[in-house]
């Protein structure tokens, strides 16, 4: 069966509702910080914690997609979002807001498995075009969060997010069962065999590599970025609140509007081409940056940069590594996005250093760095078949 344009397109609504949950946190970290009495460095462990709560999930639970029925595993994986928001409402100590952060991440990987899902019920000449409309989606969800998360923070507390959170997933899940259309996995191996194989993969797939290599590196710069930017907006000359903070995230909502342009180039061929525009994106945006330490017009040009630019970069990848093996979507998956969100969860921890003992001026450079490590990679890497 093929998906229908609804379909695609609540497959992408869904996906940037359940996504939104690892960057809900990113604007309240300073209630946070000053509810439990904790410096704001402490309390924005939070923010790579779910990171890397994303990219364990990813590791462990998407590659199951390929053995398990897909509607089935996303519905209670969505269910499961739900409850570690709770817990994260009602944490009475910062190390359980951590560990319910850790589990909120591990659930919210639904988007990685809608994903393929939409991948295999797409035909070939359509596949590129729907995996950027799901993919807009997607990063809609991680954008417009922080603006949600940070008007919701002003006005009923951070626990009040994560509580509406709570909520949304559980009206997912329950939509999920009812319209999802049923979609069996084919493989038909043991679970060891399952996860044995993704080694394999690594192995065989030099376009696996490439891609991976490269997404990481943006999504480490992404989530230096994002991370910070919080701290830099809550300091002297700006002092904004969560509210305000907040707002930024709607700048980058053009780089969501990017996506589907995206993949219809990918389409045709040319995702490769696109990948080294979306790196020059990258790399320009932490020259703005640098420049822009006291400057709201600095950070917007930069902002649009930046979120083209993960935009371009992660479609087109996405595209390549969905036509390798289409048997082993979920897995190829699991390797490309538990890369690629440890990445971010890495970058952040490290924005966070370069910030506490370098300032902005140190995540600007040290961003930079990881971006020309990206395209050195890109350009060493050309001669691998151009999908």
């Amino acid at each position: 069966m093929s998906l229908s344009r609804s379909q695609v397109l609540f497959m992408a609504a869904a996906t940037g509702l359940v996504v939104a949950n690892l960057y809900y946190c990113q604007p309240l970290v300073i209630l946070i910080a000053q509810e439990f009495q904790i410096d704001e460095a402490q309390a924005g462990t939070i923010t790579y914690l779910t990171q890397a709560g994303y990219a364990l999930g990813l590791f462990f639970m998407v590659p199951l997609g390929d053995k398990l029925e897909r509607k089935k595993q996303i519905g209670i994986t969505t269910l499961c979002a739900s409850i570690a928001l709770i817990l994260a409402a009602m944490s009475t100590n910062f190390v359980l807001l951590q560990v319910a952060s850790l589990l909120i991440g591990m659930a919210s990987i639904v988007p990685q498995l809608i994903l393929p899902m939409a991948a295999s019920l797409s035909s070939v000449e359509q596949r590129g075009r729907v995996i950027g409309t799901v993919m807009s989606g997607l990063l809609i969800g991680i954008l417009v969060s922080r603006t949600v998360s940070g008007f919701v923070g002003i006005w009923l507390g951070w626990r009040g997010m994560f509580w509406i959170a709570a909520g949304v997933c559980f009206l997912l899940a329950l939509i999920i069962q009812k319209s999802f259309p049923i979609n069996s996995a084919q493989f038909k191996g043991t679970y060891k065999q399952l996860y044995a194989s993704l080694l394999v993969l690594i192995k065989e797939q030099p376009v696996l590599r490439e891609a991976t290599w490269i997404n990481s590196l943006s999504f480490a710069q992404f989530g230096a970025f994002w991370t910070t930017m919080v701290l830099l907006l809550s300091q002297e000359p700006f002092e904004y609140n969560s509210a305000t903070i907040g707002l930024f995230g709607l700048v980058g909502a053009c780089g969501a509007f990017a996506a589907p342009l995206v993949g219809k180039l990918g389409d045709r061929g040319d995702s490769r081409k696109i990948i080294g525009l979306g790196l020059l994106m990258m790399i320009a945006s932490f020259v703005v940056f640098y420049f822009s330490s006291t400057s709201v017009v600095g950070l917007i040009v930069g902002i649009i940069l930046i979120d083209l630019g993960l935009q371009t970069i992660h479609v087109s990848n996405q595209t390549r590594i969905y036509a390798l093996l289409p048997e082993a979507r979920n897995r190829l998956n699991t390797v490309f996005m538990a890369f690629s969100f440890l990445g971010t969860a890495v970058g952040s921890a490290f924005g966070l250093y370069l910030w506490k003992y370098f300032g902005w001026d140190g995540v600007c450079v040290g961003a930079l760095f990881l971006g020309v490590g990206a395209a050195i990679i890109f350009l060493k890497t050309r001669k691998i078949q151009k999908l």
